[in-house]
């Protein structure tokens, strides 16, 4: 539970500091500094094990996302602060993509796609409106998601925006797009491990799903001025003679060839 000061002045902050440092319990504690509704100022005293729960003390897995020897992951070209997958077998390739943020992509042919958000970002969106259009856009996809840098109680906290309008909105985008799930992951490490899982669980589905394929192949190519990764190892295979077929996943042998070729 956060115990907080209200600060209304320099000499009642000064008390609430004296206060923190002369308990016995608890006392390894922070200081945030906000304000609250009105626009007073506040200072929140926060104990360090609410500060563990609001930053959960977990170790992300690092085995390869569905035993994926490494996944190419596309990263829109206007994403300002995209995901690094600096832990895991991933390789980043920064292309214009439809919808979505982080993407997966065969023959240059979108297979899934997970748009990014804070929960700024994601109230600001969804009172726009905004949000309804780039769920459409999702749902064109084989294989879509939002994640949200952020806790669902979250959305109960906000100030600026009735918490039961944001809710119901979110309820409702859910029901009219339930192929796109909304997905809350506490903080942005782990919605990057989700993003990551999430990615490597659509490849391997796609590839198992003859029916799947046709959604694929209904996708346009995207566009850009150099091929994707897969489309290039590909082609390097076809100009060394090598048997690769135009769509699923490429054999392991081959990907080491290439990353090991000299040319």
């Amino acid at each position: 539970m956060v115990e907080q000061v209200p600060v209304r002045s320099c000499r009642r902050r000064g008390a609430a500091i004296d206060l923190v440092l002369d308990r016995h319990r608890e006392n390894r504690s922070q200081f945030v500094l906000t304000r609250v509704r009105g626009g007073r100022e506040a200072i929140f005293w926060q104990t360090a094990r609410t500060a563990k729960q609001a930053r959960p003390s977990v170790r992300l897995p690092t085995a390869r996302a569905f035993g994926l020897d490494e996944l190419e992951v596309l990263v829109d070209s206007h994403e300002r602060y995209p995901y690094t997958f600096s832990g895991q077998q991933v390789t980043t390739t920064r292309r214009a993509l439809p919808a979505g943020d982080h993407g997966i992509a065969d023959d240059d042919r979108l297979l899934a796609s997970v748009e990014r958000k804070t929960l700024a970002d994601l109230v600001s969106t969804l009172t726009s409106g905004r949000l309804k259009y780039l769920l459409g856009e999702l749902a064109a996809l084989p294989r879509a998601a939002v994640v949200v840098e952020d806790r669902w109680s979250a959305v109960f906290k906000l100030t600026r925006v009735r918490p039961s309008v944001v809710a119901e909105g979110l309820a409702e985008c859910q029901v009219s797009w339930p192929q796109v799930p909304i997905v809350f992951c506490e903080t942005r490490p782990l919605a990057q491990e989700w993003t990551y899982r999430f990615l490597g669980a659509a490849r391997t589905a796609l590839e198992a799903e003859p029916a799947a394929r046709l959604r694929v192949d209904a996708q346009p190519r995207l566009a850009g001025t150099s091929p994707s990764r897969t489309a290039r190892i590909r082609a390097w295979a076809r100009a060394r003679g090598l048997a690769v077929s135009d769509r699923g996943r490429i054999p392991d042998a081959f990907l080491r060839a290439y990353e090991n070729a000299d040319d």
